[in-house]
């Protein structure tokens, strides 16, 4: 059997007395160790290169977008030809599967990458003993948490994985899991960034409870989950007349209650549409654009132009709050920081 979404396949050979390389544990491997790569590049076979560990657990954007693959980082000079090699440390252990190599030549620039033993091998596992691979699934939206939102959030440093959108009916939801929380541990693992959230979770069994460390309302809470399955064949992700205005002038932008029918097209009960932005303002420099929708300021919900001028009449000089909009679609979080 084989995965797709980590290019691991599973393959039985009739032979006996094989030599046999020992698979070693990749969570062990350290950022500075010495590694070893043995392949074929360009059809020169049993070639061995040598490098370190540049970095551990790097998301590669797929056409599906998804994260399945915490890769470790090389710089060992890897080739056409090397795909699918052993990565070794030097106790002789397979510690990776050499897998891609950023370049614009064609050959190795010292940006290689390999799937770490520890997905391998419970890819392997799977298909020996079901012939497919599911994976843990939380059903939520997540997106990075900058120096902006950290503040605005209660954080001392940006780190965790923002849940921008909580799927209904998901695991995420009958957990307790609410938009807004920061995620910022997963069964008993640390969660740095938005990055690290989908593989941990991947490697979870499905129907497993877990423990989840949020961030809410600017305090750490603990929360358990039943981790949900995701079969390795499924996906998920994710009228005229004048109009009700406001200029949100401490933000420097200008803002209408969004038409009922584009309410009704994104799903919202309400909000208001950003409809110009003040260059150099509040607005401009937290990064907001021209269409983008706004629903929730701090703890505010936003339906009309009212409660947009409410929630921003209650903001305090030098405060940093989170700001929840919807953009081509899709939910995100912006973090706000007010001038003295």
């Amino acid at each position: 059997g084989s995965d797709e979404r980590t290019d691991v396949a599973l393959i039985e050979i009739e032979a006996k007395d094989l030599p046999v390389a020992r698979l070693g544990d990749s969570d062990q491997i350290e950022v500075g160790e010495w590694v070893l790569a043995i392949g074929s590049p360009f059809g020169l076979d049993y070639s061995v290169s040598a490098g370190i560990v540049s970095a551990k657990g790097r998301s590669l954007p797929t056409e599906q977008n998804e994260n399945y693959v915490p890769f470790i980082q090389t710089d060992v000079a890897i080739n056409p030809g090397n795909s699918g090699g052993p990565l070794f440390n030097l106790d002789g252990e397979v510690v990776g599967v050499n897998s891609q190599i950023f370049t614009r030549s064609g050959g190795s620039i010292g940006l290689s990458f390999a799937i770490p033993s520890a997905v391998a091998r419970n890819v392997v596992d799977q298909l020996k003993e079901n012939g497919r691979v599911t994976r843990g699934w939380l059903g939520v939206t997540i997106q990075d948490v900058d120096k902006n939102l950290a503040e605005s959030f209660g954080l001392k440093r940006p780190r965790g994985a923002l849940v921008a959108e909580v799927s209904k009916d998901s695991p995420a939801e009958k957990g307790g899991l609410r938009s807004g929380d920061i995620v910022v541990g997963f069964d008993g693992k640390d969660i740095p960034s938005s990055a690290d959230l989908p593989h941990v979770v991947g490697l979870v069994a499905p129907g497993s409870r877990v423990e989840v460390e949020i961030m809410r309302d600017k305090s750490l809470q603990t929360l358990t989950v039943e981790v949900g399955g995701l079969d390795a064949d499924e996906s998920y992700t994710l009228a005229s007349g004048k109009s009700d205005s406001s200029n949100g002038g401490r933000l420097g932008m200008q803002v209408e209650t969004l038409p009922p029918e584009q309410a009704e097209r994104l799903g919202l009960n309400g909000g208001v549409v950003v409809r110009n932005i003040t260059p150099g303002s509040v607005a401009a420099q937290a990064g907001i654009r021209v269409g983008d929708v706004i629903t929730l300021i701090d703890t505010s919900p936003i339906q009309s132009t009212d409660a947009f001028e409410q929630a921003v009449d209650k903001l305090t000089g030098g405060s940093s709050v989170p700001m929840r909009l919807i953009r081509n679609g899709s939910p995100l979080f912006i973090g706000l920081k007010l001038p003295d």
